[in-house]
């Protein structure tokens, strides 16, 4: 039986690891994620009538419906004439990257530990190295990439986008499969 404390050193590694392949996809390779993202023709317009309302933080949703007036004529012309969507509103003030940077270290360090929990109940010390990448990387896939399917089944994200951060969670899985692999317990050299 292997403790997760055998594993503290791939744990570690790869969470590094993961963070900086994420940062190279987000920030360096610009072609990737940025054709994503895009503002209103009529961005201030836009930005004056939301800050009009005055709304909180939190998920809006346009137009705002529930199981009793979703089929009422009226809220079937809302979604005919548009637009149809949701919006993710933050708090007011300066934008900075350091929280989400943070949380998004902390949620690859989680990633990594529950790869290593499930490997190490699983696998053996001085198993082969292919089925330690094996498990490791399709333990990681999931935590990586199914997340983002759900953002284009229920909330609108076009198919491209999410496209894109399921091949991002291909990419961590085998950074995070590959240095299990290396430094797996009793693993003999490839």
């Amino acid at each position: 039986m292997i403790s997760l404390a055998q594993l503290w050193l791939p744990i570690l590694l790869s969470t590094v690891a993961v963070f900086f392949a994420s940062s190279a996809l987000h920030m360096a390779l610009k072609f990737w994620h940025m054709p994503d993202y895009r503002g209103f023709s009529n961005e201030d317009e836009v930005r004056a009538a939301i800050r009009n309302g005055q709304p909180a933080p939190g998920i809006y949703s346009l137009p705002l419906c529930n199981m009793e007036t979703m089929n009422s004529p009226e809220m079937k012309q809302k979604f005919d004439e548009g637009p149809v969507g949701l919006m993710f509103l933050r708090a007011a003030g300066k934008m900075s990257m350091a929280a989400p940077m943070v949380q998004w270290f902390v949620f690859c360090l989680v990633v990594s530990l529950f790869a290593a929990y499930i490997a190490a109940a699983t696998l053996a010390a001085g198993t082969d190295g292919t089925q330690v990448f094996r498990v490791v990387t399709t333990v990681t896939f999931m935590a990586y990439a199914f997340g983002a399917i759900p953002n284009g089944i229920w909330y609108g994200q076009p198919w491209k986008s999410v496209f894109k951060h399921v091949v991002d969670g291909v990419v961590y899985a085998l950074v995070t499969g590959a240095l299990f692999c290396w430094l797996w317990p009793g693993a003999t050299a490839v």
